[in-house]
């Protein structure tokens, strides 16, 4: 049973989008997901389930969706593809939380870079499905508009790596397989 990351868009951000963590966690633990624990309070979940990564992100949205009234995107990443992600980071001289992954549902356009405008010192690569955006000396003063990520959610290398280390663990002990029921003994008739 594979360990996942899901993450909420626009979620404590802002003032916009309110769910506390426990609520969540709550909707994980109704879909029959496993070892579900969240991490900080913008929309970060991790846990176990035998359910693919499409079916986690369909019943997670509709969820939301009922608890928000709004449509809520969720992306949805394996442990092992956040490894990936965080082996792949273009800009490991920068500092992790002035370095932001943008998750994204599929592969970025190959002309996206193109896209991108306002940019001043920022520095931004394509990933598989994530955009890499090093921020210099911080995201306080940036301008920076990326169309290509505007469908996404981003979070800095520190919460990806955390994120990565909790469903690495999560792996590393998947949940017991259910016990079997012993079947009751049958009774057979006298004579």
């Amino acid at each position: 049973m594979p360990a996942y990351a899901a993450l909420l868009r626009a979620v404590n951000v802002g003032g916009t989008g309110k769910l506390p963590m426990s609520e969540l966690q709550a909707m994980c633990e109704a879909e029959g997901y496993a070892g579900v624990r969240t991490y900080i309070a913008s929309g970060n979940v991790v846990f176990h389930t035998g359910r693919d990564a499409a079916q986690v992100k369909a019943a997670l949205e509709r969820r939301l969706h009922e608890y928000a009234g709004k449509p809520v995107r969720v992306l949805v990443r394996t442990a092992a593809e956040l490894a990936r992600i965080l082996a792949a980071n273009p800009f490991p001289e920068q500092a992790p939380n002035r370095t932001v992954v943008i998750f994204l549902d599929d592969a970025p356009a190959a002309d996206a870079l193109a896209t991108v405008s306002r940019q001043r010192e920022e520095r931004v690569a394509l990933g598989e499905r994530e955009i890499y955006v090093d921020y210099g000396t911080g995201m306080a003063d940036s301008k920076l508009r990326i169309p290509a990520g505007e469908a996404g959610t981003g979070r800095n290398m520190n919460t990806v790596a955390r994120l990565a280390a909790m469903a690495a663990a999560l792996d590393a002990q998947p949940p017991a397989a259910p016990t079997a029921r012993p079947k009751p003994a049958r009774i057979r008739p006298s004579g």
